[in-house]
């Protein structure tokens, strides 16, 4: 491959009104999108820098653009892992080096990976953290989504899930709690999320903090999200989760995440792919990491004011695999 150009840049992407987790609210999504060149074509990455791993947006571009010299001098994907860590910044990097090889090379993305042509996936649709009122209101409007996810906090959570199972009465439910639990409160909320069809619970007990869940029943599937990021936390998770959450800002990247998702198959955990808020050209390749699991979460743009041009295709809530113009 010729010598590479990077063009790394932040961007601001306006919320459908705000979007609120046990951990705060916010009314942007700020990301960061890196841009490799080579032999006259482009490749495009985008990550979203999460404080809750450290990470802000300034510290993330001067990773980015720590890496510019090696770029120059022949870098490539390979050598990028062992270059940065897991997190947004090779994230960013690793999804435009895919981008410029299936460019370069005529190909997608999931013929350089050796993987099967991607189907459409059903996506959840998020419910942000509310009152009980307010969120029984936005499932009734979105009650004919066949998936709900409701950001999840404390002591009303109950509440909360009872009313939005009456106001979508047809929809299956997850509930994601952000570390927001005590082991108290799950062992309390567990049967009874049980009882009203919860069908799983991402995240209930703050990451490393959660040993104790290998010590009760756990009547619904339990998601390790922020206590899993790439194949070498999997193996603390044995006994304490049923699944994890594969984010490719958490893994840093589409090479990883692929990676993480084959050692999951072969522990025997389920997999769900999630992500952050963010435009459809961070959804692209966790489109590519979605085929057959359990659980997709790929809404990030549907919460968005609008998308980029060329975004993702959604229908309701299946969602069509990435156009080259778009990415991959």
């Amino acid at each position: 491959m010729d010598e590479i150009q990077l063009g790394v840049q932040r961007e601001s992407w306006p919320i459908a009104g705000k979007f609120t987790i046990s951990r705060g609210s916010k009314t942007t999504a700020e990301v960061v999108v890196v841009e490799l060149s080579a032999g006259g074509k482009q490749g495009r990455g985008e990550c979203v820098p999460y404080a809750r791993y450290g990470e802000t947006v300034e510290d993330v571009i001067e990773q980015i653009e720590s890496q510019r010299a090696d770029l120059m001098s022949g870098m490539d994907r390979g050598a990028l892992q062992a270059s940065l860590p897991p997190g947004a910044a090779r994230n960013a990097l690793d999804c435009a080096f895919w981008d410029l090889e299936a460019k370069t090379d005529g190909k997608r993305v999931w013929e350089l990976a050796g993987l099967s042509d991607p189907v459409l996936v059903k996506t959840v649709y998020t419910l942000s953290l509310d009152t009980v009122e307010n969120m029984a209101a936005a499932a009734e409007r979105n009650a004919d989504r066949p998936l709900l996810k409701l950001k999840l906090a404390g002591p009303d959570d109950l509440d909360r899930v009872r009313a939005v199972r009456v106001a979508a009465p047809g929809a299956k439910i997850v509930v994601d709690a952000n570390e927001g639990w005590t082991l108290e409160q799950y062992v309390a909320f567990a049967p009874e999320l049980a009882d009203i069809g919860v069908a799983m619970i991402e995240q209930p007990l703050p990451a490393g903090e959660d040993a104790g869940l290998a010590d009760v029943k756990r009547p619904v599937p339990v998601c390790a999200d922020e206590s899993c990021h790439d194949t070498a936390t999997l193996s603390k998770l044995a006994g304490r989760y049923d699944m994890i959450n594969i984010k490719l800002d958490k893994t840093g990247g589409l090479t990883e995440a692929l990676r993480l998702k084959q050692a999951a198959r072969d522990a025997n955990m389920e997999i769900m792919v999630g992500c952050m808020i963010a435009t459809s050209l961070s959804m692209a390749p966790a489109i590519v990491v979605a085929q057959d699991v359990a659980v997709v979460d790929v809404d990030g743009p549907l919460l968005l004011a609008k998308d980029r041009p060329d975004g993702l295709f959604f229908d309701g809530s299946l969602v069509s695999p990435p156009q080259p113009a778009l990415w991959g």
